[in-house]
């Protein structure tokens, strides 16, 4: 993704501000700052757990005569990232109206591979065949290392000997984090605040000198250090966030932030229409309507 991250920054005075440090293939880096502790945790929980992503939830083995057991290969397959961009054209399995799974709520993968040489072959995730012509497996072309799902393989699947056969059908779904972590559309979100330990919510362990014994935050620039002598402020409250969102590859890190926002939006806006409902039933002034 080409963007120039340098002092692009998103900023409302009446609102939080957000500047964006720096945007790679699979990371975004950045700073959340005129908003409150609660509110940056929310993203932080909701990016994780509630940004809907799709992966393989049911497995068919009609062959494996590999040496590791069906549901070995079961977890391996549903930890397998998907691209999602297109997880908004399909129905949660909830939502459907059929028994088991369809089109509308499911994409289909088949898996049939089988070693005829005396060298041991390799199943990648690129070796499944999906239904759907936009949604496949996730492959870094970039990462020169099969092992973490680059070199224009994607994830190892199994290994087979000669005369070993593996055939699956396996089902993916939509669903999101909170569900199962195999939805989670994160590797992570590294999530910091205060990077001088002004407000102390945080003790270091140390034997003599704290500052010499720890390493700095590198974040630490973004903000001026407090003085030795400087009196402690117990009123304060962090102001400034620093995220660094990390993708599986399911889904561009810019993507997760904005579907996160959109998300914890929606979220807020039910609250408030529950606000006004209750009010307005028991005769109060409602709140204002959610802009």
């Amino acid at each position: 993704m080409n963007i120039d991250a340098s002092g692009l920054s998103f900023a409302d005075a009446n609102g939080p501000q957000v500047t964006i440090k720096e945007v790679t293939q699979n990371t975004v880096t950045f700073v959340l700052s005129n908003t409150d502790l609660s509110l940056a945790n929310a993203l932080r929980r909701v990016m994780i757990a509630e940004v809907p992503t799709i992966a393989i939830d049911l497995v068919d083995f009609e062959t494996n005569t590999t040496v590791l057991a069906d549901e070995f290969i079961a977890h391996r397959l549903g930890l397998i990232p998907i691209v999602s961009t297109q997880a908004s054209s399909i129905n949660y399995r909830h939502e459907c109206t059929c028994v088991t799974y369809c089109p509308e709520c499911s994409v289909d993968f088949t898996l049939n591979v089988s070693c005829t040489s005396n060298n041991p072959m390799s199943v990648y995730s690129r070796d499944l065949v999906s239904s759907h012509p936009s949604i496949d497996t996730y492959i870094d072309h970039e990462d020169p290392d099969p092992a973490s799902g680059g070199g224009g393989k994607g994830v190892l699947i199994a290994k087979l000997r000669r005369g070993q056969n593996l055939r699956i059908r396996a089902i993916a779904r939509k669903g999101t984090g909170k569900e199962h972590a195999k939805w989670a559309p994160c590797t992570g979100v590294a999530f910091e605040y205060d990077p001088h330990n002004r407000l102390r919510h945080t003790t270091y362990w140390h034997e003599e000198d704290v500052k010499a014994e720890w390493p700095k935050s590198p974040y630490h620039f973004d903000e001026p250090e407090p003085k030795d002598d400087e009196p402690f402020d117990y009123k304060a409250k962090p102001e400034r966030f620093y995220f660094t969102v990390e993708s599986t590859g399911a889904l561009d890190p810019t993507d997760i932030v904005i579907q996160g926002l959109e998300v914890l939006q929606a979220k807020l806006a039910a609250v408030h229409t529950s606000l006004r409902k209750i009010a307005e039933d028991q005769g109060e002034v409602a709140v204002p309507a959610y802009m």
